[in-house]
């Protein structure tokens, strides 16, 4: 590349905040093919498909909310950045509508990633023309700014936040003012990317008025102005903002017809096809003379030759398919929810947190971790918060009581976004690493995959009393149920919405899971002993357990005893006519004794008891089932750096992450 020797001269190691999105991933790109110590910071983002495509290494990527002050404080510690580049915003497209969220990013996540920057810190900021709003024809830096949006709002605030900062706190510190960047890893609904995309196929997309106006920067050019802005940042220039534009104004009219002679397009285009947004101004272009004289940039690509650029771009990477399917189909980059049910496990739960992003990170898959405190007596709840503050990619979730761990998968179950969920025992006796096994079955259209229990680490007779229980279960059962196999699974998104609106109040997931179908298939693991404590498990709640289990999916208890009925009947009936039989044709002397009728009374009361017993348990469940309870009660439910505590906070954070 022509700017290798600008790559080469940043201080290290490299932060890009926002190295998703479009300009992050070319910025990343480009530097990653020169050197390795450049790190692409995102959270949760919905465009991270670029990184997936890019095949960026999972020791390359940082997951960070830059809204919790606490989550870039924890990696600015890790890593010790030289070079930032924050390019993360949100505001920017029409579908970005939260006002809320467009002020936290673009101006609470500027100052928590400044107030980490020191003095030796190279901070470069992603500005926006949409700074000048209504003052857009060729405005200076030094111009009025006149913002028409909340977006533009919040990006002149950041502007400001970078001047205090260079000023106050001597950061070394630019805010670039983009203008329309356009080219490689593009949105493909953008006018560009589309205009490109049906060029090349002979035709038009929808056009806006063509009068509306643009300053089109092509990708590389933008690049090398991110490189050289850190690269020439000094004590007399830093804070200031500088326009990044070719000084052009392209009308859409000028646009169109630029590649109707570069793809040789025949047909005329109609313009009117598509409404003009608010924002859309028929004056709309920059003046980089600053940028030209104080940074040593200037834009090298005639619109032209990038929209030829961009076409080629387009063939090679195979953009019919690869790149609009990767952009259009999460699954290329999926979403993967860990909830953890806890109880005593305060000090297994950091060593559960490094293991399960350790798996995702080499997995290079996003995650979401919940770990669900059922009322725990230890400190568990205290280490849960500490870690949601450090990522903000954990939730916490806080029971009014011991619901048990059924309740605690079915809470994160309700809240969970993934796109498939994985339940696991906050012991770490179901293993992180077994996830990217379960993952392979996932993406192979397995909607549930479950733990097979091959082997436990414990002692002989216990495990055995296990398999046998397991055994006898699966033949009781009136549907297929695996045998050894636990909660420990991961289930796809559809059938977590099963499960969360089954009705019934005492679930026994297992069961549930094979009950309501779908693909499924097994992993086989070795379940290992606890890390820490002793097992909350006892005789006592075993039995407990498979009573639970037998009497949801069997009737084979009730099913013995009518069949005992009639055998015992019949076997009565025989007794007295052989009793009559024997008096009189046998043996005058045939014993009458109180023996015989101890025994009987006593086999048949017993049996009687236990055929009442068997139907009281059924009974039982259906007199809890009408009582219609909650599952559970959630007392708190945190995320990141925010706490939810009262029952209408709690209540709106659930059916949030419900839609």
């Amino acid at each position: 590349m022509i700017y290798d020797d600008k790559i080469f001269g940043l201080k290290g190691p490299i932060f890009i905040f926002g190295a998703s999105g479009f300009i992050g991933a070319n910025l990343l790109k480009d530097i990653f093919s020169v050197r390795k110590d450049v790190y692409a910071v995102t959270h949760d983002a919905t465009k991270a498909w670029r990184l997936k495509l890019l095949n960026v290494p999972f020791e390359n990527v940082v997951h960070c909310d830059i809204l919790s002050q606490n989550s870039v404080n924890h990696v600015f510690e890790t890593y010790k950045p030289r070079t930032v580049f924050n390019l993360a915003a949100y505001g920017a497209y029409s579908k970005q509508k939260n006002i809320n969220l467009t002020y936290e990013t673009n101006v609470l996540g500027t100052v928590n990633i400044l107030e980490n920057c020191n003095e030796e810190t190279v901070y470069i900021h992603a500005g926006s023309s949409s700074e000048y709003g209504f003052n857009c024809a060729a405005p200076t830096e030094n111009d009025e700014l006149e913002p028409n949006s909340h977006y533009a709002v919040s990006k002149v605030s950041a502007a400001y936040l970078i001047e205090f900062y260079a000023k106050v706190h001597h950061r070394k510190a630019l805010n670039l003012r983009l203008y329309s960047i356009y080219g490689d890893w593009e949105e493909p609904d953008r006018l560009i990317p589309r205009l490109v995309e049906k060029a090349r196929h002979g035709g038009y997309p929808p056009l806006v008025s063509p009068d509306i106006s643009r300053d089109f920067v092509y990708i590389s050019d933008c690049v090398e102005a991110f490189l050289a802005a850190a690269l020439n940042v000094n004590a007399a220039i830093s804070g200031k903002s500088y326009n990044i534009a070719t000084g052009f104004k392209t009308t859409m009219r000028e646009l169109v017809e630029a590649s109707r002679q570069t793809f040789n397009l025949k047909n005329e285009p109609v313009w009117g096809s598509m409404p003009n947004r608010a924002w859309d101004l028929a004056e709309w272009f920059g003046d980089p003379t600053a940028a030209n004289q104080e940074l040593d940039w200037k834009a090298r690509t005639p619109l032209a030759e990038g929209l030829l650029k961009y076409k080629n771009w387009q063939e090679v990477s195979d953009y019919d398919q690869k790149i609009i399917d990767a952009f259009s189909n999460p699954s290329l980059n999926p979403v993967i929810t860990a909830i953890v049910a806890c109880y005593k496990d305060a000090q297994a739960i950091p060593f559960m947190y490094a293991r399960l992003v350790k798996t995702f990170n080499e997995m290079k898959v996003r995650y979401e971790i919940i770990f669900v405190n059922d009322a725990s007596p230890d400190n568990q709840e205290t280490v849960i918060n500490e870690i949601c503050q450090k990522d903000s990619n954990v939730i916490g979730v806080t029971h009014s009581r011991n619901f048990g761990s059924q309740s605690a998968f079915l809470s994160g179950m309700e809240i969970s976004t993934g796109d498939a969920v994985v339940l696991m025992d906050g012991d770490l006796q179901d293993p992180p690493e077994i996830i990217p096994q379960f993952y392979e079955k996932w993406k192979a259209g397995f909607e549930v995959t479950y733990g097979v229990r091959v082997q436990r680490e414990m002692k002989p007779h216990i495990h055995f009393f296990y398999k046998l229980f397991y055994k006898i279960f699966q033949n009781l059962s009136y549907i297929p149920i695996p045998r050894d196999a636990g909660d420990f699974s991961m289930i796809d998104r559809k059938v977590v919405k099963e499960l969360v609106a089954l009705p019934e109040t005492e679930q026994f997931l297992r069961g549930l899971r094979a009950w309501v179908g779908f693909k499924q298939t097994g992993v086989d693991y070795v379940r290992p002993e606890r890390m820490f404590g002793v097992s909350t498990n006892n005789w006592t709640k075993n039995i407990w357990w498979a009573k639970k289990a037998i009497f949801s999916f069997s009737f084979a208890p009730l099913e013995l005893m009518s069949y005992a009925g009639f055998l015992l009947t019949g076997a009565s009936i025989f007794g007295i006519f052989y009793q009559i039989w024997a008096k009189y044709f046998l043996d005058p002397n045939t014993p009458q004794g109180i023996t015989t009728i101890v025994v009987l009374i006593t086999f048949f009361g017993g049996l009687t008891l236990l055929g009442i017993s068997f139907l009281g348990e059924y009974i039982s469940k259906i007199f809890e089932e009408t009582k219609k309870r909650p599952k559970f009660i959630r007392t708190k439910i945190q995320k990141g750096s925010k706490i939810f505590k009262t029952t209408a906070e709690i209540r709106a954070l659930v059916e949030e992450r419900k839609k």
